[in-house]
């Protein structure tokens, strides 16, 4: 295993590691038993870097119990952000929130520090100074090794290096970003600001969610419930895609899974790409493409298919601005607009 330093943190991780949403019994797994064997499994394997949230169901509780013994030599990540329930101060990047939420997940996780803590999702209603110097002072407490954001804007992940800077806070040094054969969208802006603040970057969705197992095919029998689920399933352009790449995987040798992650991690600007199983059979699958690399060749094949930079469709849990959300963000008031056209002059 060729491991990786994670931005410029000194800490040092495989460029697989392993994404806990399925170890969730509501959404994933059901039997922790399973999910246990599975993370050892790939701890065996010599991946030495797990990251769940505390979004997701008791997922950190099964981690916290599969690690058992073995703590000291996982590199240990969660996130906190979105939220919890229907109280609305369980969620977002407040001061207030983030010392609860990091109590709840060290409770959780059975450990008292976490590795990389990380803001699952951006809060435009909380100033990013205040989000900035909890986390400080978690690090200086000891409870955190290092801290990170997720799915974030080139432009924010600036604003919150200059703020991070002018105020003498720990910065992030990490990003979580959505990348994979479909969505090469971070290729333009996010990736190299990321790797201009030498940011390090853990990539989720690498296999589409499903779509880049090849199991999901034009006129076959897809999994109606998931397709029901994800409706980027459904989206004829990237079925369209994946039919026109899984020749190449056939052409080179490799299963549909291999070819997806081993171009993930291809990328300079990519630190660890993450393996989202919830079974042993997908553990067993994915960990025997360890090894598996990507000739230049093969790369400009994949070019030709999914031009850099650009995303066929768009994955369901990808970020959107509030602005796109809330009309009244990008409306003017009524009142304004039924002014004179030179009332402004």
């Amino acid at each position: 295993m060729q491991y990786r330093t994670l931005g410029r943190t000194g800490i040092r991780v495989s460029p697989y590691a392993l994404g806990a949403l399925m170890f969730a019994t509501s959404v994933g797994n059901n039997d922790p038993a399973d999910s246990i064997r599975i993370v050892h499994k790939a701890l065996d394997a010599g991946i030495n870097l797990i990251d769940t949230s505390d979004v997701y169901g008791d997922s950190e509780e099964v981690v916290g119990q599969a690690l058992k013994g073995r703590r000291e030599n996982v590199v240990l990540a969660t996130k906190f952000g979105r939220p919890i329930g229907t109280d609305p101060n369980q969620q977002g990047a407040s001061r207030r929130w983030i010392m609860a939420a990091v109590e709840n997940s060290l409770r959780r996780l059975r450990t008292d520090y976490i590795d990389l803590y990380q803001l699952h999702v951006l809060d435009p209603t909380t100033d990013v100074e205040e989000t900035l110097c909890a986390l400080s002072d978690l690090i200086h407490s000891g409870k955190v090794r290092a801290v990170g954001s997720s799915n974030t804007p080139a432009s924010d992940i600036v604003e919150a290096q200059w703020v991070a800077e002018r105020r003498g806070m720990a910065r992030y040094h990490t990003e979580q970003l959505p990348y994979s054969l479909l969505s090469r969208g971070v290729e333009r802006e996010v990736l190299p600001v990321a790797q201009r603040y030498g940011l390090g970057t853990l990539v989720w969705g690498p296999l589409a969610q499903g779509l880049l197992t090849g199991r999901v095919r034009r006129g076959g029998q897809n999994d109606l419930s998931r397709a029901r689920f994800f409706k980027h399933l459904n989206d004829e352009r990237r079925i369209d895609a994946v039919e026109r790449l899984i020749p190449l995987a056939d052409a080179a040798g490799l299963p549909m899974t291999h070819l997806a992650m081993a171009f993930t991690i291809a990328h300079p600007g990519v630190t660890s790409a993450l393996l989202g199983a919830r079974s042993e059979e997908q553990i067993d699958d994915l960990l025997a493409g360890l090894d598996v690399t990507l000739d230049d060749a093969l790369l400009d094949r994949i070019d030709e298919i999914v031009p850099p930079g650009t995303d066929i469709g768009t994955l369901d849990q990808d970020y959107k601005p509030l602005a796109l959300l809330q009309a009244n963000l990008r409306r003017r008031p009524v009142t304004e607009r039924s002014a004179s056209p030179g009332a402004d002059a």
